[in-house]
């Protein structure tokens, strides 16, 4: 898909990076059905509906955490990083870009004051979330 880079190392996805200029024409999944979350472009025409709905409450078991990053104003760069900790690549986000974080490690640097929005699954569990290296 074009303005979406994938960002790998030893054959593992680390990040998917989604600049704001993505508008697919049709309905578009950017990560795999298998994934622990799944980020895709729904497309609806003028007057389509969403029928009404409620999400079951069944039980799902996921090992690690994604995050999704949507740059609401500001601008900043990630640093993605592989299970080793050794850096693979830096990117430049912008306003109405989003990056989602599946596995490896990342930073961020702010170049100009930025708000993100954060999407990750709950809960919260403070310091013993993270790692920092």
């Amino acid at each position: 898909m074009d303005n979406v880079e994938i960002i790998t190392a030893n054959g593992q996805t680390l990040c998917y990076v989604i600049q704001k200029e993505t508008k697919p024409e049709q309905t578009t999944f950017i990560t795999p059905p298998e994934g622990k979350q799944q980020v895709g472009f729904i497309v609806y025409p003028k007057g389509g509906v969403i029928a009404r709905h409620v999400h079951k409450p069944l039980e799902r078991h996921i090992k690690g955490m994604n995050e999704v990053l949507i740059v609401r104003s500001g601008h900043c760069q990630i640093e993605v990083y592989d299970e080793q900790k050794s850096l693979v690549a830096v990117r430049d986000l912008y306003q109405g870009d989003v990056v989602l974080m599946v596995a490896g490690g990342h930073g961020f640097q702010i170049k100009e004051d930025t708000v993100l929005l954060e999407i990750k699954q709950g809960p919260y569990l403070g310091a013993d979330d993270k790692e920092l290296f």
